[in-house]
């Protein structure tokens, strides 16, 4: 496959759940703002609805290669902020099992991880360009 194929299709990989989770918060920001005041960050509907916008109008721009360097570098700085915001540290759901907080616990660190892993790659969208197949490569 050839190479620019290849970027094409691994930006749209690594911003698909940007632009899916985007239009999920603006739709329905509520399980959002609750992780958010959980977080215990203020004026946490305000932020659910501009996570949402960010995430969609970021990760839309990615997967066309619009600002594409500026885009990945955002997204890959609200991942490595969500890591470690939201997704470091034990689970406790008070009248929950031990066992299911243990087992949340587990899923929060991956979820943590996968943030990490996800900023690594935009890093290197960032580093490297979007490739021939973008917007910003159109009018070199």
């Amino acid at each position: 496959m050839p190479q620019n194929v290849v970027v094409l299709v691994g930006r749209v990989l690594l911003s698909i759940m940007f632009v899916m989770s985007g239009f999920s918060k603006l739709m329905d920001p509520s399980g959002t703002a609750q992780m958010i005041t959980g977080a215990g960050w203020p004026a946490a509907t305000a932020l659910a609805y501009l996570a949402g916008l960010f995430e969609l109008v970021a990760g839309i721009a990615v997967i066309v290669g619009f600002q594409t360097k500026i885009a990945a570098y955002l997204l890959a700085a609200f991942s490595l902020v969500t890591a470690f915001a939201f997704h470091s540290g034990a689970i406790n759901i008070p009248n929950f099992p031990p066992e299911a907080n243990g087992l949340l616990t587990v899923f929060n660190g991956l979820m943590m991880m996968k943030n990490i892993a996800i900023a690594g790659g935009f890093l290197v969208l960032a580093a490297f360009g979007p490739g021939a197949l973008s917007v910003d490569k159109r009018g070199a």
